[in-house]
């Protein structure tokens, strides 16, 4: 799996319309149900948007990712946060990079997120057995691993719908897309254009991103392969049962 480099540096202004408040929502809707977590580790954390605010939630949080330049902004926006000072003094918030495929932690976990596809730019099976492995035992009897990954349809769409044009003051990039249908693996291509401080010059960057989605059956049963006891999938933030039409699987699978 690859690292964000310069990509780490506006990926919040690309991000803006994300639905982080509904990943929230989700993941709370699901504590509810399963028993409410005190320790909380974030798979693929990226800048910590997801992370940040349950730490502000009372949970401690540890946000795991490949990418330093990730996570140095998630440190920035750690410590610019209103709580930034109260997270730094009781330890709540860590930063680890790591695999998602070896993945360790010093003690087991109460749950274990991750949202926002990142489980699709895990590229190869055998990787993902890894990362369902790795969840498992990272995690306390009775924890629960909550995620989401794009609906194999869904890449199907990216490429019929594509290209995708964002134009905004400070970026603006230009994104296509392709498919290898056999695999169902995508590869995005963006063109993006980063505006400078103080010059007010734009700077050009190339990103290319690989995703690959899995059968959702194949999922479910890898998980159970994993030692999960229970395992349910819905659809696109609902507490629903998934079908071909949904764009986003959920998964809740419970030690």
């Amino acid at each position: 799996m690859s690292s964000y480099g310069k990509f780490a540096y506006v990926y919040d202004e690309l991000m803006a319309d994300m639905p982080y408040p509904d990943w929230l929502a989700f993941a709370e809707a699901a504590w509810a149900k399963y028993g409410k977590p005190r320790t909380v580790a974030e798979l693929g954390c990226g800048t910590g948007s997801i992370t940040i605010p349950l730490a502000g939630a009372g949970y401690h949080m540890t946000g795991i990712d490949l990418s330093s330049d990730m996570l140095s902004v998630a440190q920035q926006k750690m410590e610019r946060h209103p709580q930034g000072r109260r997270f730094l003094r009781e330890g709540s918030v860590r930063w680890i990079r790591q695999d998602m495929t070896e993945w360790e932690l010093p003690e087991p976990v109460d749950a274990v997120i991750s949202f926002c596809d990142c489980l699709n730019y895990v590229l190869e099976e055998k990787d993902i057995q890894a990362v369902l492995a790795r969840t498992y035992a990272g995690l306390k009897p009775g924890g629960t691993f909550l995620f989401d990954v794009h609906h194999p349809n869904t890449l199907v769409r990216y490429e019929e719908e594509q290209p995708f044009v964002l134009d905004e003051p400070s970026v603006s990039y230009i994104w296509t897309c392709e498919l290898d249908v056999p695999r169902r693996e995508i590869e995005h291509h963006l063109s993006i254009f980063a505006r400078e401080e103080g010059s007010g010059l734009y700077r050009r960057f190339e990103e290319s991103h690989v995703q690959r989605a899995y059968d959702p059956q194949w999922l479910t049963e890898e998980l159970r392969k994993a030692g999960f006891s229970e395992v349910q999938l819905y659809a696109d933030f609902e507490w629903l049962p998934a079908d071909d039409s949904a764009e986003r699987l959920f998964y809740v699978a419970v030690k």
